[in-house]
């Protein structure tokens, strides 16, 4: 069976006919209720929060936050943004209590620097990781996305994202992006190697007492399977490479990419010299 997201992008995927399937389906209800409630644990927030909620679709994940009660450390005030118009159209058919936007994250996060306390974004940011077409480039989507994520954020707040990568090279790249973007990322993973296995990319966004490092959300947490993946070798080997080499090519990309441009994609003959003819 096809992932959604390599059918169709998402707002012409989520037409009113698949908005409301989803909406209205009982196992996604409570599998959605399951994820929303470990992101809010993994988010630790002990009083009343501007939360923005990535991806919300029809409100199913907002309806949660509004509904956390004062003794914990709710209820929460949440600006939802979406790309699928019939999907919002039903979040407003179902009167929740929530600002919405349509929008596309790939292009970036709207709103002023330091908006929002915390983010929270369920079984969404995996779209990002598809083409639609040739001139679609999902590292300098997820770049686009990072970046305004972390703007938006104040200093010292947390973002929980619940995707569903199809393979380590997607679960890689995500985590990646996140940590060029400047967050302090760790992977969560609850039942690891099952069917069931969901997956939470926790985000800070630097300041505050966890100073990137999640290791103080998790520790009592049994059965946890967490990643860390800012420390990596550097690619130059300690040598600044030489200009036109394979690998000064490769590192001009890397930072091209970082800062959300488009650029070719690399093959074996990336750097190759061509022979001279005559």
């Amino acid at each position: 069976m096809s992932r959604p997201e390599e059918t169709l992008p998402p707002d012409l995927f989520y037409n009113d006919t698949e908005s409301r399937k989803y909406t209205t389906s009982s196992r996604i209800q409570n599998v959605q209720s399951e994820m929303t409630n470990r992101a809010l644990q993994l988010l630790e927030l002990d009083s009343s929060s501007l939360v923005l909620d990535i991806g919300c679709g029809s409100g199913l994940s907002g309806e949660i936050l509004s509904m956390i009660s004062p003794s914990e450390g709710g209820p929460h005030t949440w600006v939802g943004m979406d790309v699928s118009a019939s999907m919002l159209d039903i979040a407003l058919q179902r009167d929740v209590e929530g600002d919405l936007l349509l929008s596309d994250i790939g292009q970036g996060i709207p709103f002023r620097p330091g908006s929002f306390d915390a983010a929270i974004s369920i079984s969404a940011i995996q779209w990002l990781c598809n083409a639609e077409s040739s001139e679609t480039n999902p590292r300098a989507r997820l770049s686009r996305f990072f970046n305004g994520l972390y703007a938006s954020l104040r200093r010292g707040g947390r973002a929980v994202c619940q995707f569903y990568p199809k393979n380590e090279t997607q679960r890689t790249m995500i985590s990646n992006a996140a940590i060029k973007a400047g967050f302090g990322a760790g992977i969560l993973e609850d039942d690891p190697g099952t069917k069931n296995s969901k997956i939470y990319l926790v985000l800070t966004a630097g300041g505050g007492e966890l100073q990137g490092d999640i290791s103080s959300v998790v520790k009592n947490m049994r059965d946890v399977d967490v990643q860390d993946a800012r420390r990596k070798p550097s690619i130059t080997g300690g040598n600044d490479p030489r200009k036109g080499s394979k690998r000064w090519i490769m590192r001009q990309k890397e930072r091209m990419e970082k800062r959300g441009k488009v650029v070719k994609t690399s093959s074996k003959y990336t750097g190759r010299k061509r022979r001279v003819a005559f």
